[in-house]
């Protein structure tokens, strides 16, 4: 049974922001991001646990979830009845994201 995937509101920023960039920046594949973010939801929402353990997090049980195209990670946590999808961050930043639930 796949488990929903839900955003926060710093996500659902940071995914927007990405996507107006990526449409912009990237003409030659413009939906390749949000292609392969829905994707990962899918996938995340069907195992929630296949993603990398982000031990860096202060949130426990955080994990992450590379998309390998584009090389953005989706910070996530999965809970009993959903995954909350807590950042979308580029892995050529340094540093992992402030993490929060809201």
């Amino acid at each position: 049974m796949s488990l929903p995937v839900r955003t926060t509101r710093e996500s659902d920023e940071q995914i927007r922001q990405i996507d107006d960039w990526w449409r912009t920046n990237r003409p030659t594949a413009p939906d390749l991001f949000l292609h392969e973010l829905t994707t990962a939801f899918e996938i995340i929402g069907d195992a929630p646990y296949i993603g990398r353990a982000y031990r860096r997090s202060p949130i426990p049980a955080a994990r992450r979830f590379l998309l390998a195209a584009c090389r953005y990670h989706v910070y996530y946590v999965p809970q009993t009845s959903d995954v909350i999808v807590l950042a979308v961050w580029h892995a050529r930043r340094g540093a992992g994201p402030p993490l929060r639930v809201s």
